[in-house]
């Protein structure tokens, strides 16, 4: 009986980032092997998440490889491995599930502190990379770096999915619309009647629209200056929308007269640590709930008058909308496969891998939602 054979260095495309903004160049890299615990995978579906964009305007890690919201194929396994096979489809996470750290284990939350947010670049296992060019290394983003035709991946940081799931869909559950469905359900817990303001229309802000109208949520208000955006959003379940270039008041008053006195719940989408401020201000006194789930590119700090939660309000952070990845993510896909949740419609643009650079630009100028990247056969 032979034995299997070793995986060797794979040299394939990847779109590389060699500084702030500058445009992503398509060139061969060689990818390394799945080191232990570890697989590599063969990326087939890969969009562009904002988490992306706001790295790649604003970061000083380079050479990198972005990317983190994707689907693909096992092509090999690393020492150790046994939940992956060759052949299996999975999804990619931006933060793992070892489940027997203490915060695994201890079904409060869905970090882990094995395998949480990457920030430097590199592997969690060894602090190194596994792609290089001309014989010098290229950073990893988030541990997943999917802008490349392969990748290597921490087995925790992947969930086998059904064969019967549409990769080129379902790889938006690896980060947007799961984010924002699980902000809604798992962290807010929107209840039947209630009225929620989004601010932020984009497939993060409009992923919580979704999740709230199938808890019943009564009224659905969007806030964003994005004309485009607004006009779209009604049909993710947002059932008026405000621009605040339209109000000479500040939108915190104009929501809190539009929803007698302040909204159930608020949820920030933005990035924006001062919209946070005016999100807490939107709600009710009492029992109002403001989530926070967009990242800040800049101004990480925030402030508000410690008045409002003396009042009542509740401020609550929303990491991958509070889904444990592997626990979780597989029901949330058959959902999908059901005709329980809808992904299709935030899928405004479906780019060859060539085509990536158009990607950054089109989600720059606020003119998609989600642009899917599809990587060569």
């Amino acid at each position: 009986m032979p034995l299997p054979s070793t995986p060797q260095i794979i040299t394939c495309k990847a779109a590389v980032a060699y500084g702030a903004g500058e445009p992503l160049v398509i060139e061969e890299v060689e990818v390394s092997p799945p080191q232990p615990s570890e697989i590599r995978i063969k990326v087939v579906s890969t969009s562009l998440c904002r988490s992306d964009l706001s790295a790649w305007e604003s970061h000083n890690i380079f050479p990198r490889i972005f990317g983190h919201e994707a689907s693909g194929i096992v092509e090999s396994v690393g020492e150790g491995v046994t939940e992956f096979k060759e052949g299996d489809h999975v999804l990619t996470v931006f933060i793992g599930e070892c489940k027997t750290c203490r915060l695994c284990k201890s079904g409060k939350t869905n970090i882990c502190q094995v395998l949480g947010l990457e920030r430097r670049g590199l592997m969690h296992s060894d602090q190194k990379t596994r792609f290089s060019a001309k014989g010098k290394p290229i950073y990893h983003y988030c541990a997943v770096s999917s802008f490349s035709e392969y990748t290597v991946v921490h087995s925790g940081c992947a969930v086998k999915v059904s064969p019967n799931a549409p990769l080129e869909k379902v790889c938006l559950l690896s980060c947007g619309v799961a984010a924002g469905l699980g902000a809604a359900w798992n962290v807010a817990n929107v209840s039947e009647g209630s009225t929620v303001v989004i601010f932020g229309l984009g497939t993060v802000g409009l992923s919580v629209a979704q999740g709230a109208k199938l808890r019943g949520a009564s009224r659905i208000i969007g806030v964003d200056n994005n004309p485009q955006k607004c006009e779209n959003a009604k049909a993710f379940g947002v059932t008026e929308v405000v621009n605040p270039n339209s109000y000479d008041e500040p939108i915190a008053q104009v929501i809190k007269r539009i929803s007698n006195g302040g909204a159930d719940f608020s949820f920030e989408c933005v990035g924006d640590t001062d919209m946070i401020t005016t999100a807490l201000q939107s709600c009710c006194d009492g029992w109002g709930t403001t989530v926070t789930l967009g990242v800040p590119k800049v101004k990480p700090e925030m402030s508000a008058h410690y008045g409002l939660l003396l009042m009542g309000r509740t401020l609550k952070g929303s990491l991958y909308g509070g889904w444990k990845p592997k626990s979780d993510l597989p029901s949330l896909v058959e959902k999908y496969v059901n005709k329980e949740i809808q992904i299709d419609d935030y899928i405004t643009h479906d780019l060859p891998f060539e085509e990536i650079n158009k990607a950054f630009n089109l989600m720059r100028e606020g003119e998609c939602l989600r642009c899917v990247i599809h990587m060569p056969r």
